[in-house]
């Protein structure tokens, strides 16, 4: 018999770390190889964890509850085969060092010595700023270390206005607030009237960030928040606060597209044995648009704003559990009609089955929410941060409408929906949010009925 041991897997290329959720396998237990034995919990995604070896589950080491990093022990498997004393399959090497992610553990431990230091000359007592505080906030062991050495406490940690993705602070926001900090030292006068000032934000920031008591009575329900609807409570609060939302909204005629679908639907399964859904069709709408419209397809940084060279679409997908995910289509504009139903469809089962890898939820460009599918015909979507816009596609409807033909107008019945844009005001004005949506809409309605399955 020999023994193996199990390491913490890489989860995703900013991944360092997972909290482990629960452990599907208790030990003595048999387990085959590539079988699910644990969950674990990243900042972008929960998933399973399968083994890397059969055999039997000799020893659990990383509890349930604890933060591992990517590469550190987890479990040991007793196997039958020869003696291995690592695995390969995630044992770090030389080929896949980050040199980014080298430096920022330089930083970090710098920091770490710094806050030692302040500690041990009287400031022991400062509050420990947690992994993810009770708002659901994420914060990394970096901005942890900075927070910690600069004492900045958790409370005023809040209050900071992240620019990483879905909000998230920054090495970089965390430098220039304590720079800005510093900066507005002055003498005992001015420091009151700015301690009179910061109050009064305080307060203000206080009444907006925390909402007034609820009063509950005794046959009231009270539900936790679990960990991802927690996650997903900050980021669209701050998607709001970050983004002056704007929507416009188009009726499309689609009359040809669902014509199309409905003929070719069937042939399409059994040629290809994926259902095709109108949601790849839509998908493949948006991506030409982007392409005539590249100024969609951005992010902001700070005061610069950064053009994306791939088109990632991002699709809403509701969870059996009622919480929501994004997982993204990469690079969709090099992919085929075929090959966007084939990844919508695999992206849709594996969110629902709780198998998605945290790289498949980084990188959106674009995001699409299709509220069509609950029955509504329209809504006004909130921004998936760092991008700058998202478009709900409502339900399609059958309507009278005028019809223009070369003898004159009639009244037809039409397959209709709404498109609604919503897009983020600092750098997308009402003519290229208005005129991309209406874009969309063009390419819809011009669809091609004699095109090939």
């Amino acid at each position: 018999m020999a023994t193996v041991e199990m390491l913490m897997p890489k989860m995703g290329e900013s991944v360092m770390e997972g909290t482990v959720l629960a452990w599907l396998k208790e030990v003595g237990d048999a387990i085959e190889e590539d079988e699910s034995i644990l969950e674990v919990a990243t900042d972008k995604v929960d998933t399973e964890i399968p083994a890397t070896h059969a055999g039997t589950l000799k020893e659990i080491i990383a509890k349930e509850g604890d933060v591992i990093e990517v590469g550190k022990p987890i479990a040991i498997i007793e196997t039958d085969g020869g003696v291995v004393t690592y695995n390969d399959a995630v044992a770090p090497d030389t080929e896949t060092v980050d040199p980014v992610g080298q430096a920022e553990q330089l930083l970090e431990t710098a920091i770490s010595t710094a806050s030692a230091t302040i500690s041990s000359n009287g400031h022991s007592g400062q509050q420990v700023v947690p992994r993810t505080t009770e708002s659901g906030r994420f914060y990394s062991p970096l901005v942890r270390s900075i927070a910690q050495a600069e004492n900045i406490s958790v409370t005023e940690l809040e209050q900071i206005i992240g620019s990483g993705q879905d909000g998230r602070i920054t090495k970089n926001d965390m430098l220039a607030y304590v720079k800005s900090r510093k900066n507005t030292e002055a003498p005992v006068k001015k420091q009151e009237e700015a301690a009179t000032t910061s109050a009064a934000v305080a307060t203000m920031q206080s009444a907006s960030h925390k909402p007034t008591a609820v009063l509950t009575e005794g046959s009231d329900e009270i539900i936790e928040m679990d960990r991802m609807r927690k996650m997903i409570a900050e980021r669209m609060v701050a998607s709001k606060h970050i983004s002056p939302h704007v929507t416009s909204f188009v009726e499309a005629d689609v009359s040809k597209m669902v014509a199309w679908r409905n003929k070719s639907k069937q042939v399409f399964q059994q040629r290809e044995g994926e259902k095709l859904t109108f949601t790849p069709i839509l998908i493949e709408a948006i991506v030409k648009a982007i392409k005539d419209f590249p100024m969609i397809n951005v992010q902001v940084d700070g005061d610069k704003i950064v053009r994306k060279a791939a088109i990632n679409i991002g699709m809403a997908t509701a969870l059996p559990s009622g919480n929501l995910i994004v997982p993204v289509i990469h690079n969709a504009d090099r992919l085929s009609l075929v090959g966007l139903t084939q990844k919508v469809n695999d992206l849709a089962l594996r969110a629902r089955e709780n198998r998605l890898k945290p790289d498949e939820l980084q990188g959106g460009t674009y995001t699409v929410s299709n509220v069509g599918s609950f029955g509504n015909v329209m809504g006004t979507p909130i921004i998936m941060q760092p991008q700058v816009a998202i478009m709900a596609l409502g339900a399609i409807q059958k309507k009278p409408s005028v019809v223009e033909t070369p003898e004159g107008d009639l009244i037809g019945i039409r397959s209709k929906m709404y498109l609604s844009h919503s897009y983020d005001h600092r750098v997308v004005d009402g003519a290229l949010g208005g005129m991309f949506v209406k874009k969309v809409a063009d390419y819809l309605e011009a669809f091609d009925v004699n095109r090939e399955v």
